[in-house]
């Protein structure tokens, strides 16, 4: 299993990974609180490569997780009760993090973040920041189990979907 960074032939395969999560959410299998043709959709990764910080998991071949690594703070991160005042250039953002359905509980989402651990530390990163949907239970319990904090809920508008409490979470390395 290795992680890099996303290239153009990854797409379908991340946008597939988007639709498998929407349709086990209609399904009932789990939340996280997005909507089918919202967000995310195909055009989240296409941007996200186009940025230069769509990273996905590779195993033997195939496309099993993918997420979005930077520096970028959404709006609501403003004014937050951090309990630690780090310089912007200090912090990086795990966003997006998707793991095909099929392979839930399978660890897959761990490794992830202990990717993006790595990947901030050795780029001299030593705050992470993460958010979620409320809703999104699997998300939340997965993050206090890698030592990460709730810091605190915010009401927004999230990637165009209304009526989202945001939850705003951080570890410091």
């Amino acid at each position: 299993m290795i992680f890099r960074k996303a290239h153009e032939g990854d797409i379908d395969a991340v946008a597939y990974i988007f639709s498998e999560i929407h349709k086990a959410e209609a399904a009932g299998e789990f939340t996280t609180g997005w909507l089918k043709d919202v967000y995310p959709v195909r055009a989240t990764a296409e941007a996200a490569l186009e940025r230069g910080d769509l990273f996905v998991m590779d195993d033997e071949g195939q496309v099993r997780a993918a997420a979005v690594i930077n520096q970028i703070q959404v709006d609501v991160y403003e004014g937050a009760p951090w309990k630690h005042d780090t310089p912007a250039e200090e912090v990086c953002v795990l966003h997006t993090l998707v793991v095909l359905p099929s392979l839930k509980r399978k660890g897959y989402g761990r490794k992830f973040v202990e990717f993006f651990e790595s990947y901030a530390a050795e780029n001299g990163m030593p705050e992470l920041r993460i958010d979620t949907n409320e809703r999104n239970k699997a998300a939340r319990n997965l993050y206090a189990g890698m030592g990460y904090e709730e810091i605190a809920i915010v009401p927004t508008v999230f990637n165009g979907i209304p009526g989202v409490n945001l939850v705003l979470i951080e570890k410091h390395l």
